[in-house]
Protein backbone atom coordinates (compact mmCIF):
# COMPACT_ATOMS: atom_id res chain seq x y z
CA UNK A 1 0.00 0.00 0.00
CA UNK A 2 2.92 2.34 0.69
CA UNK A 3 3.87 2.18 -2.98
CA UNK A 4 0.45 3.27 -4.27
CA UNK A 5 1.10 6.97 -3.70
CA UNK A 6 3.71 6.86 -6.46
CA UNK A 7 0.93 6.01 -8.92
CA UNK A 8 -1.50 8.77 -7.91
CA UNK A 9 -1.10 10.77 -11.13
CA UNK A 10 -1.08 7.58 -13.18
CA UNK A 11 -4.47 6.63 -11.73
CA UNK A 12 -5.79 10.13 -12.48
CA UNK A 13 -4.52 10.04 -16.07
CA UNK A 14 -5.98 6.54 -16.45
CA UNK A 15 -9.44 7.70 -15.34
CA UNK A 16 -9.37 10.78 -17.58
CA UNK A 17 -7.89 8.86 -20.53
CA UNK A 18 -10.37 5.99 -20.40
CA UNK A 19 -13.27 8.44 -20.03
CA UNK A 20 -11.99 10.36 -23.05
CA UNK A 21 -11.64 7.09 -24.96
CA UNK A 22 -15.22 6.16 -24.13
CA UNK A 23 -16.35 9.60 -25.32
CA UNK A 24 -14.46 9.14 -28.60
CA UNK A 25 -16.15 5.76 -29.06
CA UNK A 26 -19.59 7.22 -28.42
CA UNK A 27 -18.91 10.23 -30.63
CA UNK A 28 -17.72 8.03 -33.51
CA UNK A 29 -20.39 5.30 -33.35
CA UNK A 30 -23.24 6.65 -31.25
CA UNK A 31 -23.64 3.21 -29.65
CA UNK A 32 -22.88 1.71 -26.24
CA UNK A 33 -21.03 -1.12 -27.95
CA UNK A 34 -18.79 1.28 -29.86
CA UNK A 35 -18.11 3.24 -26.69
CA UNK A 36 -16.99 0.14 -24.77
CA UNK A 37 -14.97 -1.11 -27.75
CA UNK A 38 -12.80 2.04 -27.80
CA UNK A 39 -12.66 2.02 -23.98
CA UNK A 40 -11.33 -1.57 -24.10
CA UNK A 41 -8.77 -0.76 -26.83
CA UNK A 42 -7.39 2.14 -24.77
CA UNK A 43 -7.04 -0.17 -21.75
CA UNK A 44 -5.30 -2.90 -23.79
CA UNK A 45 -2.89 -0.37 -25.33
CA UNK A 46 -2.01 0.92 -21.86
CA UNK A 47 -1.23 -2.61 -20.64
CA UNK A 48 0.79 -3.27 -23.83
CA UNK A 49 2.86 -0.14 -23.27
CA UNK A 50 3.51 -1.01 -19.62
CA UNK A 51 4.58 -4.58 -20.45
CA UNK A 52 6.91 -3.40 -23.23
CA UNK A 53 8.41 -0.55 -21.21
CA UNK A 54 8.97 -1.91 -17.70
CA UNK A 55 12.62 -2.50 -18.55
CA UNK A 56 12.68 1.10 -19.77
CA UNK A 57 11.70 2.26 -16.27
CA UNK A 58 14.56 0.27 -14.74
CA UNK A 59 17.13 1.72 -17.14
CA UNK A 60 15.70 5.22 -16.58
CA UNK A 61 16.12 4.77 -12.83
CA UNK A 62 19.69 3.55 -13.30
CA UNK A 63 20.56 6.65 -15.34
CA UNK A 64 18.65 9.04 -13.08
CA UNK A 65 20.78 8.10 -10.08
CA UNK A 66 23.73 9.73 -11.90
CA UNK A 67 21.83 12.98 -12.51
CA UNK A 68 21.54 16.02 -10.28
CA UNK A 69 18.17 16.51 -8.53
CA UNK A 70 17.44 19.42 -10.90
CA UNK A 71 17.87 17.27 -14.01
CA UNK A 72 15.98 14.44 -12.39
CA UNK A 73 12.97 16.73 -11.97
CA UNK A 74 13.35 18.04 -15.52
CA UNK A 75 13.32 14.55 -16.96
CA UNK A 76 10.35 13.45 -14.85
CA UNK A 77 8.33 16.52 -15.95
CA UNK A 78 9.45 17.77 -19.36
CA UNK A 79 10.85 14.40 -20.32
CA UNK A 80 7.53 12.63 -19.83
CA UNK A 81 5.73 15.31 -21.86
CA UNK A 82 8.17 14.76 -24.71
CA UNK A 83 7.72 11.00 -24.36
CA UNK A 84 3.91 11.10 -24.40
CA UNK A 85 3.23 13.82 -26.94
CA UNK A 86 6.46 13.74 -28.91
CA UNK A 87 6.77 10.00 -29.47
CA UNK A 88 3.10 8.99 -29.33
CA UNK A 89 1.73 11.85 -31.49
CA UNK A 90 4.45 13.76 -33.33
CA UNK A 91 6.71 10.82 -34.17
CA UNK A 92 4.07 8.87 -36.19
CA UNK A 93 3.11 12.11 -37.96
CA UNK A 94 6.75 12.79 -38.89
CA UNK A 95 7.16 9.24 -40.21
CA UNK A 96 4.04 9.56 -42.38
CA UNK A 97 5.02 13.06 -43.54
CA UNK A 98 8.46 11.86 -44.66
CA UNK A 99 7.20 8.63 -46.24
CA UNK A 100 4.36 10.34 -48.13
CA UNK A 101 6.34 13.52 -48.89
CA UNK A 102 3.68 15.72 -47.31
CA UNK A 103 3.67 18.33 -44.55
CA UNK A 104 2.92 17.55 -40.89
CA UNK A 105 -0.47 19.29 -41.09
CA UNK A 106 -1.39 17.19 -44.12
CA UNK A 107 -0.24 14.10 -42.19
CA UNK A 108 -2.56 15.06 -39.32
CA UNK A 109 -5.43 15.51 -41.74
CA UNK A 110 -4.62 12.12 -43.25
CA UNK A 111 -4.72 10.52 -39.78
CA UNK A 112 -8.15 12.07 -39.12
CA UNK A 113 -9.79 11.68 -42.51
CA UNK A 114 -8.07 8.59 -43.94
CA UNK A 115 -6.88 6.47 -41.00
CA UNK A 116 -6.50 3.32 -43.15
CA UNK A 117 -4.03 5.04 -45.50
CA UNK A 118 -2.24 6.58 -42.52
CA UNK A 119 -1.89 3.13 -40.95
CA UNK A 120 -0.63 1.62 -44.21
CA UNK A 121 2.15 4.22 -44.50
CA UNK A 122 3.18 3.63 -40.89
CA UNK A 123 3.31 -0.13 -41.36
CA UNK A 124 5.32 0.25 -44.58
CA UNK A 125 7.92 2.16 -42.54
CA UNK A 126 8.17 -0.66 -39.98
CA UNK A 127 11.31 -2.18 -41.49
CA UNK A 128 13.30 1.03 -41.14
CA UNK A 129 11.97 1.64 -37.62
CA UNK A 130 12.77 -1.92 -36.50
CA UNK A 131 16.33 -1.76 -37.86
CA UNK A 132 17.01 1.69 -36.36
CA UNK A 133 15.44 1.01 -32.96
CA UNK A 134 16.83 -2.52 -32.74
CA UNK A 135 20.38 -1.30 -33.33
CA UNK A 136 20.13 1.52 -30.80
CA UNK A 137 18.69 -0.74 -28.09
CA UNK A 138 21.25 -3.44 -28.82
CA UNK A 139 24.05 -0.95 -28.23
CA UNK A 140 22.37 0.17 -24.99
CA UNK A 141 22.25 -3.41 -23.71
CA UNK A 142 25.75 -4.37 -24.85
CA UNK A 143 27.24 -1.24 -23.28
CA UNK A 144 26.05 -2.57 -19.93
CA UNK A 145 27.62 -6.01 -20.38
CA UNK A 146 30.81 -4.89 -22.17
CA UNK A 147 32.12 -3.12 -19.07
CA UNK A 148 35.50 -4.11 -17.70
CA UNK A 149 34.63 -2.48 -14.35
CA UNK A 150 31.44 -4.49 -13.95
CA UNK A 151 31.76 -6.56 -10.77
CA UNK A 152 28.27 -7.99 -10.19
CA UNK A 153 27.31 -10.78 -12.60
CA UNK A 154 23.93 -12.49 -12.70
CA UNK A 155 24.65 -15.17 -15.33
CA UNK A 156 28.28 -15.38 -14.28
CA UNK A 157 29.48 -17.82 -16.94
CA UNK A 158 28.43 -15.40 -19.68
CA UNK A 159 28.85 -11.96 -18.14
CA UNK A 160 32.29 -12.51 -16.64
CA UNK A 161 33.63 -13.56 -20.05
CA UNK A 162 31.91 -10.73 -21.91
CA UNK A 163 33.28 -8.11 -19.50
CA UNK A 164 36.82 -9.29 -20.30
CA UNK A 165 36.32 -8.26 -23.92
CA UNK A 166 35.33 -4.74 -22.89
CA UNK A 167 38.96 -3.60 -23.05
CA UNK A 168 38.99 -4.43 -26.78
CA UNK A 169 38.03 -1.24 -28.58
CA UNK A 170 34.84 -1.57 -30.61
CA UNK A 171 34.01 -5.11 -29.44
CA UNK A 172 30.29 -4.41 -28.97
CA UNK A 173 30.11 -2.46 -32.24
CA UNK A 174 31.62 -5.43 -34.07
CA UNK A 175 29.01 -7.73 -32.50
CA UNK A 176 26.19 -5.45 -33.67
CA UNK A 177 27.60 -5.14 -37.20
CA UNK A 178 27.93 -8.91 -37.54
CA UNK A 179 24.34 -9.46 -36.36
CA UNK A 180 23.19 -6.66 -38.68
CA UNK A 181 24.77 -8.41 -41.69
CA UNK A 182 23.26 -11.77 -40.71
CA UNK A 183 19.73 -10.36 -40.62
CA UNK A 184 20.37 -8.30 -43.77
CA UNK A 185 20.91 -11.58 -45.65
CA UNK A 186 17.53 -12.82 -44.41
CA UNK A 187 15.63 -9.70 -45.55
CA UNK A 188 14.12 -9.54 -49.04
CA UNK A 189 16.59 -8.33 -51.67
CA UNK A 190 14.57 -5.18 -52.37
CA UNK A 191 14.74 -4.19 -48.71
CA UNK A 192 18.35 -5.08 -47.85
CA UNK A 193 19.69 -1.57 -48.41
CA UNK A 194 16.86 0.00 -46.38
CA UNK A 195 17.51 -2.37 -43.48
CA UNK A 196 21.28 -1.85 -43.47
CA UNK A 197 21.11 1.93 -43.84
CA UNK A 198 18.49 2.26 -41.08
CA UNK A 199 20.56 0.04 -38.78
CA UNK A 200 23.70 2.11 -39.48
CA UNK A 201 21.76 5.29 -38.67
CA UNK A 202 20.71 3.66 -35.39
CA UNK A 203 24.35 2.88 -34.59
CA UNK A 204 25.49 6.38 -35.50
CA UNK A 205 22.70 7.90 -33.39
CA UNK A 206 23.79 5.88 -30.35
CA UNK A 207 27.44 6.85 -30.79
CA UNK A 208 26.52 10.52 -31.38
CA UNK A 209 24.26 10.67 -28.30
CA UNK A 210 26.88 8.87 -26.21
CA UNK A 211 29.68 11.22 -27.30
CA UNK A 212 27.47 14.31 -26.96
CA UNK A 213 26.38 13.18 -23.51
CA UNK A 214 29.98 12.73 -22.37
CA UNK A 215 30.98 16.16 -23.73
CA UNK A 216 28.01 17.95 -22.17
CA UNK A 217 28.41 16.23 -18.83
CA UNK A 218 32.17 16.90 -18.83
CA UNK A 219 31.35 20.58 -19.28
CA UNK A 220 28.86 20.29 -16.42
CA UNK A 221 31.49 18.54 -14.33
CA UNK A 222 33.88 21.43 -14.84
CA UNK A 223 31.21 23.90 -13.72
CA UNK A 224 29.92 22.11 -10.63
CA UNK A 225 33.07 20.23 -9.65
CA UNK A 226 31.67 16.71 -9.74
CA UNK A 227 30.66 14.25 -12.45
CA UNK A 228 26.88 14.50 -12.37
CA UNK A 229 24.66 13.66 -15.33
CA UNK A 230 22.82 16.65 -16.73
CA UNK A 231 21.79 17.57 -20.27
CA UNK A 232 23.79 14.70 -21.77
CA UNK A 233 22.00 12.10 -19.65
CA UNK A 234 18.68 13.81 -20.38
CA UNK A 235 19.23 13.52 -24.15
CA UNK A 236 20.33 9.90 -23.78
CA UNK A 237 17.14 9.01 -21.90
CA UNK A 238 14.94 10.77 -24.46
CA UNK A 239 16.46 8.86 -27.37
CA UNK A 240 16.26 5.66 -25.33
CA UNK A 241 12.56 6.23 -24.67
CA UNK A 242 12.04 6.90 -28.37
CA UNK A 243 13.62 3.55 -29.23
CA UNK A 244 11.43 1.75 -26.69
CA UNK A 245 8.29 3.41 -28.00
CA UNK A 246 8.84 2.29 -31.60
CA UNK A 247 7.52 -1.19 -30.94
CA UNK A 248 4.48 0.01 -29.00
CA UNK A 249 3.48 2.62 -31.58
CA UNK A 250 3.73 0.19 -34.50
CA UNK A 251 2.01 -2.59 -32.56
CA UNK A 252 -0.85 -0.28 -31.64
CA UNK A 253 -1.93 -0.11 -35.28
CA UNK A 254 -2.82 -3.80 -35.07
CA UNK A 255 -5.61 -2.84 -32.67
CA UNK A 256 -6.79 0.51 -34.06
CA UNK A 257 -5.99 3.00 -36.80
CA UNK A 258 -7.24 5.98 -34.79
CA UNK A 259 -4.27 8.20 -33.86
CA UNK A 260 -6.09 9.71 -30.89
CA UNK A 261 -7.06 6.34 -29.41
CA UNK A 262 -3.42 5.20 -29.78
CA UNK A 263 -2.21 8.37 -28.08
CA UNK A 264 -4.59 7.89 -25.14
CA UNK A 265 -3.71 4.24 -24.60
CA UNK A 266 0.06 4.60 -24.94
CA UNK A 267 0.01 7.86 -22.97
CA UNK A 268 -1.62 6.09 -20.02
CA UNK A 269 1.05 3.39 -20.19
CA UNK A 270 3.82 6.00 -20.34
CA UNK A 271 2.55 7.59 -17.12
CA UNK A 272 2.88 4.25 -15.30
CA UNK A 273 6.44 3.91 -16.61
CA UNK A 274 7.15 7.36 -15.14
CA UNK A 275 5.62 6.35 -11.79
CA UNK A 276 7.64 3.13 -11.72
CA UNK A 277 10.81 5.11 -12.48
CA UNK A 278 10.20 7.48 -9.56
CA UNK A 279 9.47 4.58 -7.22
CA UNK A 280 12.64 2.73 -8.26
CA UNK A 281 14.75 5.85 -7.69
CA UNK A 282 13.29 6.98 -4.36
CA UNK A 283 13.06 3.53 -2.77
CA UNK A 284 16.49 2.42 -3.93
CA UNK A 285 15.05 -0.75 -5.47
CA UNK A 286 17.96 -1.23 -7.88
CA UNK A 287 20.39 -1.39 -4.96
CA UNK A 288 18.11 -3.64 -2.94
CA UNK A 289 17.62 -6.14 -5.77
CA UNK A 290 21.07 -6.58 -7.27
CA UNK A 291 20.05 -8.53 -10.39
CA UNK A 292 17.00 -6.46 -11.36
CA UNK A 293 19.08 -4.17 -13.56
CA UNK A 294 20.70 -7.18 -15.23
CA UNK A 295 17.29 -8.58 -16.06
CA UNK A 296 16.26 -5.28 -17.64
CA UNK A 297 19.30 -5.20 -19.92
CA UNK A 298 18.80 -8.85 -20.91
CA UNK A 299 15.20 -7.92 -21.77
CA UNK A 300 16.44 -4.95 -23.81
CA UNK A 301 18.90 -7.18 -25.66
CA UNK A 302 16.12 -9.67 -26.41
CA UNK A 303 13.84 -6.85 -27.58
CA UNK A 304 16.52 -5.54 -29.94
CA UNK A 305 16.96 -8.98 -31.52
CA UNK A 306 13.17 -9.34 -31.80
CA UNK A 307 13.00 -5.97 -33.59
CA UNK A 308 15.59 -7.28 -36.05
CA UNK A 309 13.58 -10.48 -36.44
CA UNK A 310 10.43 -8.47 -37.18
CA UNK A 311 12.09 -7.40 -40.41
CA UNK A 312 11.81 -11.04 -41.49
CA UNK A 313 8.79 -12.51 -39.64
CA UNK A 314 5.93 -11.13 -37.56
CA UNK A 315 6.44 -11.39 -33.80
CA UNK A 316 3.31 -10.66 -31.71
CA UNK A 317 3.77 -7.64 -29.44
CA UNK A 318 2.13 -9.54 -26.58
CA UNK A 319 4.88 -12.17 -26.78
CA UNK A 320 7.51 -9.43 -26.79
CA UNK A 321 6.07 -7.79 -23.67
CA UNK A 322 5.57 -11.05 -21.79
CA UNK A 323 9.08 -12.23 -22.62
CA UNK A 324 10.65 -9.11 -21.12
CA UNK A 325 8.42 -9.31 -18.06
CA UNK A 326 9.40 -12.95 -17.47
CA UNK A 327 13.13 -12.18 -17.67
CA UNK A 328 12.79 -9.28 -15.23
CA UNK A 329 10.65 -11.44 -12.94
CA UNK A 330 13.32 -14.15 -12.85
CA UNK A 331 15.97 -11.51 -12.13
CA UNK A 332 13.85 -10.17 -9.26
CA UNK A 333 13.38 -13.64 -7.81
CA UNK A 334 17.14 -14.33 -8.09
CA UNK A 335 17.77 -11.08 -6.22
CA UNK A 336 15.36 -12.07 -3.46
CA UNK A 337 17.08 -15.45 -3.10
CA UNK A 338 20.48 -13.75 -2.95
CA UNK A 339 19.27 -11.36 -0.24
CA UNK A 340 17.96 -14.27 1.83
CA UNK A 341 21.34 -15.99 1.71
CA UNK A 342 23.34 -12.79 2.20
CA UNK A 343 21.34 -10.65 4.65
CA UNK A 344 24.39 -8.65 5.75
CA UNK A 345 24.86 -7.20 2.26
CA UNK A 346 21.26 -5.95 2.11
CA UNK A 347 21.89 -3.47 4.90
CA UNK A 348 23.20 -0.18 3.51
CA UNK A 349 22.25 3.27 2.31
CA UNK A 350 19.34 3.49 -0.06
CA UNK A 351 19.61 5.03 -3.50
CA UNK A 352 17.49 7.91 -2.33
CA UNK A 353 19.79 8.80 0.54
CA UNK A 354 22.85 8.30 -1.65
CA UNK A 355 21.43 10.65 -4.26
CA UNK A 356 20.50 13.21 -1.63
CA UNK A 357 23.96 13.06 -0.07
CA UNK A 358 25.58 13.52 -3.45
CA UNK A 359 23.29 16.42 -4.21
CA UNK A 360 23.97 17.93 -0.81
CA UNK A 361 27.69 18.16 -1.51
CA UNK A 362 27.06 20.78 -4.17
Amino acid sequence: MASLHYFKWSFIVTAVGLALGAWLGWNATGTIGGMFAVFFICAVLAVLEISLSFDNAIVNANKLKEMTPVWQRRFLTWGILIAVFGMRVLFPLVIVAIAASIGPIAAMQLAINEPAEYSRIMLDAHLSIAAFGGTFLMMVALSFFFDEHKEIHWVHVIESRVSRFASIRGAEITFVLVLMLIFAHLVDSAEKLTFVMSAIYGLITFLFVDILGRVLDKANEAMVGAAKGGLGAFLYLEVLDASFSFDGVIGAFALTQNLFVITIGLGIGAMYVRSMTIMLVERGTLMEYRYLEHGAFYAILALSVIMYAQAVVHVPEVLTGLGGAVVIGVALWSSILYNRHNPAEVEGPSLQSTTEDAGGRH
